[in-house]
């Protein structure tokens, strides 16, 4: 069964209109042209030390120890006694590239660079490093290049390790930090008998960037709670203590070095970042030295946060609040730099310790640098734009549909459009209320009751109350700050294999006669890549708590099965719910490497009730008149076609449709954050792309699901896949948020494709000829 050629076409209108809303909002943000801005004053320090401990939560570097104790006793005591401390605000998304771009160079980065992996911005832009006489980084390969690719001149050194030596799987992640520590120390100490380069620390406006991944990479690989974080935070306290003494000494107790600790972003619970938790999007930032301000202390404070009021209770001293950009402001105007030229952010005056005309000329010089960027801006519009091109778009409900409507009573009618409101209002209400689910799949789970289906099939509806409400709990589980549960992960499985069993011993048992030995094979071995993936799981956790990294054998049967999954179906019957569960077993196989706690049973919840949805619908064909009633048993995807014009537009197909609208957007808002532990069956190392493509696949697996149930809905219920397109579109018409809309509807039209190459294509493997004799 071919797509259809409007399938197409309405695919590539909605990109079109996808593609203007990237066009307006998401193109990059830096503008060229701007003259410099420098504060004309002399600046309090002549050198800078940044230290950004990567994955750093603010909670985690101010709370004290259950014995009353910080684990950062140096930080502690420089907070308390002769520099400034504060809270961070960071930007979605909290990751490593985007909060550096805005801690050096004043601007959050340009989002088309999510492309690349922030790795490379498609953009050059100008930072705190650029503008330095010299700036010499050590640390991550992932971070150093970015900034001394776009450098202007040859003054930008950087110093990395290897790519490999961020495992997450290895035993001791603080060796990071520690390999920073010894390099500088050893580069400072090299210097004494190199005068060219002893000459160059000697000058002013010189900056020493330090990136210290190792907390990040134990948060990841341990969580933030752990004891691993929480010690590479000593031991980044310690090495920061020994940095700035090392410094003191070489420059000879001058008072012209000014030192800043901060993060580039924090971390959930459970180990991930990228969303806008509290705990990722609040970082610390520790300020002492030359031109920085004394701590102040309070006798109390007033925050609105909860998170910002447990973190004060550790400190009790004036705590100070501005934004990430800001950051690389003060640090231009602590070493007497030209603010970057793409900066939005705003100096933030209480950590400077110097005369009010100083602050003033700073403020000024901040106020004529953003409006240099405005008169930029404003010029290339008007050189650029035509204002008859901006005229709005309208959004039409669909016509067959409306007329449906006018020809029902006036009562009919109403009543139909108050539940449609109602039930949009739900659908727009989940994406920022998880809870909004539960209340929808309770509704759902009424659905037979109100009808005669409860009537014509009360164990099938009995069946379908009880998944709804079990479906129901998953919007109610936390997304973060759960801990792992892999016995549930295994318990899963194994229980996906009882079933696979039952499933087969059934099928022996009947002697179907659509089923040969090839088929069985198939259907076998699905069954033996759930038993690995279990395996799997389990063997890959224990190696992992035991600071043994991932086993080559478990890696290997890993990408096996995430090969194996896409072919296996496509081996299996065409015939209706062989090949859907078909499909189940050989995404499931998947999945449950891709687990870690609960989430691993939600496509199995999921996937039962769309079979129970199945039969559902084929009961409520005989509500309005349709005779004859397909026999679900040999349905053949295969035989299917696209059928155009088999009946009229029902009130149910308007029903299904929202269903299927509903139950498309639940994998999304039930599991909508991400976590790398999810990947450690792949690999540990370090890598966005990969790493993220895994995660991505975890999160479209039970969209898949859903749209091949709705596809054989479509079949089996006799009506086109374009009157249900119409239905569905008209659903989401509703919803107010563009971008969302534009989205969800090119993303249901792959799946829908997706779908029907998965439930209808076959490959037939070469089979011995027979040969019968005469």
């Amino acid at each position: 069964m071919g797509i259809p050629v409007f399938v197409f076409a309405g695919l590539l209108v909605h990109c079109v209109f996808l593609a203007s809303i990237f066009d307006i909002y998401f193109t990059s943000p830096l503008v060229h042209g701007m003259t410099p801005q420098q504060t004309p004053l002399p600046p309090p320090a002549k050198r800078l030390v940044l230290f950004v401990a990567d994955g750093l939560r603010a909670d985690s570097l101010y709370e004290l120890d259950s014995n009353g104790t910080s684990r950062a006793p140096f930080l502690r005591s420089i907070l308390e006694n002769t520099g400034s401390w504060g809270i961070s605000h960071t930007r979605v998304p909290t990751e490593s590239r985007p909060g550096h771009v805005a801690l050096i160079a004043g601007f959050y980065e340009d989002v088309s660079a999510v492309a690349k992996g922030w790795k490379e911005n498609p953009v050059e832009f100008d930072s705190i490093f650029n503008e330095s006489k010299y700036t010499w980084s050590w640390g991550s390969p992932d971070i150093l290049p970015m900034f001394a690719k776009g450098a202007s001149g040859d003054h930008v050194y950087t110093f990395c390790y290897t790519a490999e030596s961020e495992d997450f799987g290895a035993q001791d992640a603080a060796k990071l930090d520690t390999w920073v520590f010894d390099h500088v120390k050893s580069f400072f100490n090299s210097s004494r008998s190199n005068q060219t380069l002893y000459s160059a620390l000697n000058e002013e406006k010189v900056v020493l960037f330090l990136h210290l991944l190792g907390i990040d990479t134990n948060g990841h690989a341990h969580r933030p709670n752990s004891r691993e974080y929480k010690e590479n935070i000593r031991k980044v306290d310690e090495g920061v203590k020994e940095i700035a003494s090392m410094l003191e000494n070489f420059y000879g107790n001058d008072g012209k070095t000014a030192f800043i600790l901060t993060s580039d972003h924090g971390m959930t619970d459970w180990g991930s970042h990228g969303a806008g938790h509290p705990s990722e999007t609040l970082t610390p930032l520790i300020a002492w030295g030359a031109g920085v301000n004394y701590p102040q202390r309070v006798a109390s404070q007033f925050f609105e946060d909860n998170f910002l009021k447990g973190i004060w209770k550790y400190v009790k001293m004036g705590m100070l609040l501005f934004a990430q950009a800001d950051i690389a402001l003060l640090m231009a105007s602590l070493i007497g730099v030209p603010f970057p030229l793409n900066s939005v952010g705003t100096l933030p005056l209480e950590y400077l310790n110097n005369s009010a005309h100083f602050k003033a000329e700073s403020m000024f010089t901040n106020a004529v640098q953003i409006l240099e960027q405005f008169k930029v801006k404003m010029t290339q519009k008007k050189e650029t734009t035509l204002s008859f091109l901006f005229t709005p778009f309208k959004l039409h409900v669909i016509q067959d549909l409306a007329a449906y409507l006018l020809s029902l009573p006036v009562g009919q009618s109403m009543g139909f459009l108050l539940i449609c409101v109602l039930g949009i209002e739900i659908l727009v209400f989940s994406f920022f209320y998880r809870s909004t689910l539960t209340i929808g799949l309770l509704v759902f789970a009424g659905w037979p009751v109100i009808t005669q289906l409860w009537v014509q099939a009360k164990t099938t509806a009995l069946i379908w109350i009880l998944l709804c409400m079990l479906l129901g709990i998953f919007p109610l589980m936390p997304v973060v700050g759960r801990e792992p549960n892999i016995p549930l992960v295994i318990a899963t499985g194994l229980l996906t294999l009882l079933i696979s069993c039952s499933s087969l011993s059934s099928l022996c048992k009947s002697k179907n006669k659509y089923m040969n030995n090839e088929d069985l094979k198939v259907q076998f071995y699905q069954m033996l890549s759930i038993a690995l993936s279990t395996y799997v799981v389990s063997s890959t956790h224990d190696s992992l708590q035991n600071k043994q990294g991932l086993p080559v054998f478990n890696q290997i049967i890993s990408w096996t099965t995430l090969v194996s999954s896409s072919l296996l179906p496509l081996l299996s019957p065409t015939f209706l719910f062989q090949r859907l569960f078909s499909i189940l077993l050989s995404l499931m196989s998947t999945y449950l490497l891709l687990s870690t706690g609960y989430e691993a049973l939600f496509p199995l919840v999921l996937s039962g009730l769309m079979f129970v949805w199945i039969n559902m619908e084929q009961e409520a064909l005989q509500q309005y008149g349709l005779s004859l009633k397909p026999k679900l048993a040999v349905f053949n995807f295969s035989y299917a076609t696209d059928i155009m014009q088999f009946r009229q537009l029902h009130l149910d197909d308007v029903r299904r449709s929202f269903f299927f609208v509903s139950f498309f957007v639940m994998p999304f808002s039930c599991f909508s954050s991400f976590d790398p532990a999810s990947v450690y069956c792949f690999l540990t190392v370090f890598s966005p792309f990969m790493m993220g493509g895994l995660l991505v696949l975890k999160v479209v697996i039970p969209f898949v699901l859903v749209s091949c149930a709705f596809e054989a809905v479509q079949v089996t219920t006799q009506l086109s896949s374009k009157r249900y397109s119409k239905c569905y579109i008209s659903a989401l018409v509703g919803i107010s948020h563009y971008v969302l809309v534009m989205s969800l509807t090119i993303f249901m039209m792959l799946m829908n494709g997706l779908a029907q190459l998965l439930t209808t294509k076959k490959l037939e493997l070469s089979r011995k000829t027979k040969h019968h004799s005469t």
